[in-house]
């Protein structure tokens, strides 16, 4: 687990500090899930053409999959813990330092399989979108299982799927943790609720505006929202370049944050940066609008980089931001007074905007 040393070096704030007891679990948010090596192509001015070769002007790295997600958390100052499986090859052993020395996840819930390959990403970013390759196999029983107990936590995060019930989840909330849930594409192109089993454990719930849509039947993603707060206690519904809408099902409150507009390099793992950030803003109390507008901030950040998990802003990054923001006379003062609450919680900037962070690829020796 994260030691406080290690914590200071690698954030300059813990966004949960004033709540920390000495009775508190030493897990902030435990998730799991398939760890890929992901190859980021950018810089592509279209897409690639059947019988051509197409050039890319940058070209990166890194830890993928729930890594993206574990990566965030871990750089906003939460302790995470991860369960997954990892290969046993060179893809394999980089992702793990990366995440255990370089984040410093706690990664003693995860396994090396020996005989097994990592999966592999492979993202081309143009046009800002994204088109992905990937290939990979189901880590072999009982390496690929995971924990059935899962540690004691604040929160934990799950990816739900039609007719997917994860024992773990239950066995968490049973015990007080709070679970997230995010959500992916319905291959079955049923898009019944009712199908996604553990909905009923879950705190929050944060799809996508299309997912909530058709999960719901309706033409509106806020009209979803409000549907979907019937089903589990809060209701996020992420809106693209529009921002993000939620409802609280069980205050009948209501909040939506327009997007922060940016020229984005590659939008690998903003989504997993948002619901980091809300996760954050929610364990550390905030109000339902300043979750919003924190977990789209992040998420912003993050697509300015390329790389799913190296993208992630930590604080340094967020102070970066709102210290370049103020600095300038011609700002809409409504959308400042809308991020004034950072004010009180960021350390002082140490660098100046923009920040330049680890460059995601293998092969670099350490100087």
């Amino acid at each position: 687990m994260t030691t406080d040393d290690d914590r200071k070096h690698q954030n300059t704030l813990d966004p949960l500090g004033a709540l920390r007891a000495p009775e508190d679990p030493a897990c902030d948010v435990y998730l799991t899930g398939t760890v890929f090596l992901d190859i980021i192509f950018t810089g592509l001015d279209s897409a690639p053409v059947r019988g051509t070769e197409s050039w890319a002007r940058g070209m990166g790295s890194s830890p993928g999959g729930v890594a993206n997600m574990a990566t965030a958390l871990a750089r906003l100052g939460l302790r995470t813990s991860l369960s997954a499986a990892f290969g046993d090859d060179h893809y394999g052993e980089y992702c793990w330092d990366a995440l255990e020395q370089g984040e410093h996840i706690d990664l003693s819930r995860s396994r090396t399989v020996p005989g097994w390959h990592s999966p592999v990403t492979v993202s081309m970013a143009y046009e800002g979108e994204r088109t992905m390759v990937s290939h990979g196999h189901e880590a072999p029983v009982p390496e690929g299982s995971v924990p059935s107990c899962p540690p004691l936590a604040r929160a934990a995060i799950a990816s739900l799927g039609p007719g997917k019930r994860e024992d773990w989840v239950a066995h968490a909330a049973g015990h007080g943790t709070r679970v997230f849930a995010d959500v992916g594409w319905d291959e079955t192109g049923r898009w019944d609720l009712a199908a996604l089993e553990d909905l009923g454990h879950c705190e929050a719930f944060l799809p996508n505006a299309e997912e909530a849509m058709r999960y719901t039947r309706t033409d509106c993603p806020r009209a979803a929202a409000h549907a979907l707060a019937e089903k589990v206690p809060l209701a996020v519904v992420t809106l693209g370049a529009d921002g993000a809408y939620a409802v609280d099902g069980s205050t009948g409150e209501s909040a939506e944050v327009p997007a922060i507009a940016v020229e984005a390099m590659d939008p690998t793992g903003a989504g997993d940066v948002f619901v980091a950030g809300f996760v954050t803003g929610t364990l550390a109390g905030w109000p339902l609008a300043d979750r919003l507008a924190f977990a789209g901030l992040t998420a912003a950040l993050s697509v300015q980089e390329f790389g799913g998990s190296l993208s992630a802003p930590g604080w340094v990054e967020v102070a970066a931001w709102w210290q370049h923001v103020n600095a300038y006379d011609d700002q809409d003062p409504a959308a400042l007074r809308r991020y004034a609450f950072l004010e009180e919680l960021l350390p002082a900037a140490s660098r100046p905007w923009p920040l330049r962070r680890a460059v995601p690829t293998i092969g670099f020796k350490a100087s």
